[in-house]
C-alpha cells in the first residue's frame, strides 16, 4: 500500500478544547484510516509549523484525498498538507527511470 505522511494545524478552537479536555486524538485518527482500509502507523504531535504529522498507509491516492477532504470536513483544522512517500526501493526505481530518460534530456543554453 502507498505511503502517506499527513502535516496538519489544529484550529485556535481546537487547541483551546485539547487543553480545556485533554484528549488522545489517535484513536479518531485511527478509526478514519482504518475505515478507509489504510493503517495509521504512527502519529506525532510536533513543534513548529505543524501540530500533528502521521504516517499512515491507504490503498491510493484517491483514498488519500478523500481521507484529506473528511479531515478538513471536520473543522479541526486550519491548514493540512498531504505528501506520499516513497520507499528507498521505489525511489531507487524512479532512479532507474531517470538514468534512462537523462541522455535524452536537453537542458536549456543561455
Amino acid at each position: 500500500m502507498p505511503h502517506y505522511m499527513f502535516q496538519g494545524r489544529y484550529s485556535v478552537e481546537s487547541i483551546r478544547a485539547m487543553v480545556e479536555n485533554p484528549q488522545d486524538r489517535e484513536g479518531a485518527a485511527r478509526a478514519l484510516i482504518e475505515a478507509m482500509g489504510g493503517k495509521l502507523h504512527s502519529m506525532f504531535f510536533a513543534f513548529g509549523s505543524e501540530d500533528i504529522v502521521a504516517i499512515i498507509d491507504v490503498p491510493d491516492d484517491k483514498t488519500a484525498a478523500a481521507a484529506a477532504l473528511a479531515i478538513a470536513a471536520g473543522g479541526a483544522f486550519s491548514s493540512g498538507a498531504t505528501t506520499k512517500l516513497m520507499t528507498t526501493t521505489e525511489a531507487m526505481d524512479a532512479m532507474g527511470h531517470a538514468q534512462k530518460a537523462v541522455a535524452k534530456y536537453t537542458p536549456p543554453t543561455g
